[in-house]
């Protein structure tokens, strides 16, 4: 690995990402670059073949990214995800096998949970995963893995005599198949597969977790690295939005008259100011907490995720008023936002189910 700033890397691929999104790929090379900067599983300790970095450096990185292109923040999200499960619940066994490979980018992770019903609720995944003599049978199929197409080995929510497991799956075994997607709303070059796996049969240390373990440990896990990477990511996004409306806004001119010198242009550049800053805040917040372990961490994370996405989409909508028929060209960042802001509301905790974890939250602080 080698030592590149992410912001730097960022913008020398910035020209790219338009054509990726056309695409609908984020190219091969350009994952091993990423791989070969140390950006892929940053924050594992270095015993583990990380770059140990903090959760705000981690953050960071993933602004970085997400003002650039969405899909490239998915990349560093799921192999952190797989990477933070495998660290905190996984074997020495399986830390030393898994760990420096993911780090590396020799081995590239999918994350497979959704299932046609079970969505936010995954409780209700009907994969299984059947043990018999020194072996775990798999059979089931996922929805909408990031970067399932390319994914080396998936983390497999599924139930094993009824209790929720976690197993690795690696993507050549038998009775694999990758079904890529193609013409999604947004993330179009995350590489998207459904995976279906028909007996696909691995070793039993491949479980990770004990079973019953394999939700409200294992995928929370998961799921909790997940958001603090969105939530950042979104930030970048909601950013890379309002420069690009400051500088539309400030170069155009209708009329004789700046678009900038609009009382209308200058509100809306305002709100999005304000919320762009108070997005950056919470996710600031988010990283404290977790630097320090402190309990509230997982809320505050929660919080940073919800605030950060619902910024990203109304600050991805006011700048595409702003630029007007200009954000609705095929290579407009804008209007590529405005497709990946919906997705990021929907990942990793739906709006809807955030709300109600933070109400939970909220009722802590009653008189």
């Amino acid at each position: 690995m080698t030592t590149v700033d992410s912001a730097a890397f960022a913008d020398s691929v910035r020209p790219d990402a338009a054509d990726w999104d056309a695409r609908g790929a984020v190219p091969a090379e350009v994952v091993k670059a990423v791989a070969h900067a140390g950006f892929l599983a940053a924050d594992l300790p270095a015993s583990a073949g990380g770059a140990g970095r903090t959760p705000a450096e981690l953050g960071e990185l993933c602004a970085d990214f997400g003002g650039v292109c969405s899909s490239l923040r998915a990349l560093v999200t799921v192999q952190g995800m797989v990477a933070a499960a495998v660290l905190r619940w996984g074997t020495d066994g399986q830390r030393a096998r898994w760990l420096p490979a993911l780090a590396r980018g020799d081995v590239l992770a999918g994350f497979a949970a959704t299932e046609p019903g079970a969505g936010s609720d995954l409780s209700a995944v009907t994969t299984s995963a059947v043990r018999e003599a020194g072996r775990v049978r798999v059979r089931g199929r996922k929805l909408w893995v990031t970067f399932g197409e390319v994914a080396d080995v998936f983390l497999v929510l599924a139930a094993c005599a009824g209790r929720p497991v976690t197993v690795l799956v690696e993507a050549g075994r038998p009775g694999t198949t990758v079904e890529p997607v193609r013409g999604q709303l947004g993330m179009r070059a995350a590489r998207l597969a459904h995976v279906r796996f028909d007996d696909v049969t691995v070793p039993a240390e491949n479980l990770l977790a004990p079973p019953g373990f394999g939700l409200s440990h294992v995928v929370a896990t998961a799921l909790d690295h997940g958001r603090f990477t969105v939530a950042w990511g979104c930030a970048g996004l909601a950013e890379t939005c309002l420069r690009t409306a400051a500088g539309h806004a400030a170069d155009r001119v209708q009329g004789g008259t700046r678009l900038a010198d609009l009382q209308a242009v200058r509100a809306l550049l305002g709100r999005s100011l304000a919320d762009v800053t108070a997005a950056r805040e919470l996710c600031a917040r988010a990283a404290a907490l977790r630097e320090n372990g402190d309990p509230e961490a997982v809320a505050g994370t929660v919080l940073a995720k919800y605030v950060a996405a619902t910024t990203a989409a109304a600050v991805a909508d006011r700048a595409g008023q702003v630029l007007g028929a200009a954000g609705c060209a095929g290579d407009s960042p804008v209007g590529r936002f405005f497709r990946d802001a919906k997705v990021m509301r929907i990942i990793e905790g739906a709006d809807e189910v955030a709300e109600q974890q933070l109400g939970e939250y909220a009722l802590r602080w009653r008189p």
